[in-house]
């Protein structure tokens, strides 16, 4: 028997005149064994846990300005958040304090976008250079003993439905207080106490989360579910439309890519919002701009 707040899930997507095709629970052991939340958040967690300094494109100007050594000399005292969560001896909660304590202090670089590296000192420790600390306690939330996800996977007519309307009116607004009377987060942040859960649903725990486009719920199948294109109707809609399996790998992880403006931006936010056929068309032209 599903849990209240799922039960309210589902409704609530039939409701509305989705099919649900597929759901199911993903425990966080196989979440933090299989990484997939770092995958979800590559940007940010591959310089937290997936990739090691030497691997990392480390800007030496900013790195040396803010911390008065080269990034050659620091090299050998740098860590991942995850290394140095095991180099410290310290869980995700105490870096999240660390990283504060970096903020606060003056002790913190920006590399780039999501891209960070913060001077960590820990009392009766040796001093380390660890990058995206921040990103630990993100991910506790999804690997921390006894926690789980419940996912769904389903389709519609975009002739009924457009994606923009599934993500704003169907699941509700960022923040749940502000989303529209019958959107599930909305439904879930005024019943919150029936449904049992421990707190009211806030902007970073609304309830929900779904795809912000069919190419991004594709790579989210991929992901999560281990989905092979070969399997996927959507990635297969893909393929036969030109878009070879090798685009679509390397942008699974939202790279910045070149638009059709003249500029580079993120691949994901490119197609955000729109519909099956026309996400399609777009993401065949940008293929052609690279």
């Amino acid at each position: 028997m599903l849990s209240p707040s799922l039960q309210q899930n589902s409704e609530g997507l039939l409701a509305k005149g989705l099919k649900i095709t597929g759901e199911g629970d993903l425990t966080s052991d196989v979440i933090d064994k299989k990484k997939l939340i770092d995958q979800h958040y590559y940007s940010i967690a591959s310089k937290a846990t997936i990739l090691k300094p030497s691997e990392l494109n480390v800007p030496n100007d900013k790195f040396e300005k803010q911390f008065g050594l080269s990034w050659a000399a620091a090299l050998p005292k740098a860590y991942n958040a995850l290394d140095a969560c095991e180099q410290l001896g310290i869980d995700a909660e105490e870096m999240s304090k660390q990283w504060a304590i970096c903020k606060k202090n003056d002790k913190l670089a920006k590399l780039g976008g999501g891209f960070y590296c913060g001077l960590v000192e820990v009392p009766g420790k040796e001093s380390i250079y660890v990058f995206n600390g921040f990103f630990m306690s993100m991910r506790n939330q999804f690997t921390a003993p006894g926690r789980s996800i419940h996912w769904y996977t389903v389709e519609w007519d975009e002739a009924g439905l457009s994606w923009e309307d599934f993500r704003g009116k169907v699941l509700g607004t960022t923040d749940p207080k502000e989303s529209p009377v019958g959107s599930m987060r909305r439904a879930i942040y005024d019943d919150w106490k029936s449904l049992g859960l421990p707190g009211q649903p806030n902007v970073g725990d609304n309830g929900v989360h779904a795809s912000a486009s069919p190419f991004e719920a594709l790579c989210e199948r991929m992901n999560w579910l281990g989905v092979q294109c070969k399997n996927d109707s959507y990635c297969k809609s893909l393929v036969k439309a030109g878009i070879s399996e090798e685009t679509i790998k390397a942008w699974s992880v939202d790279p910045q890519v070149k638009l059709d403006t003249g500029k580079k931006g993120s691949i994901w936010d490119a197609l955000e919002d729109m519909n099956a056929s026309a996400c399609l068309e777009k993401t065949k032209k940008l293929q052609g701009l690279q």
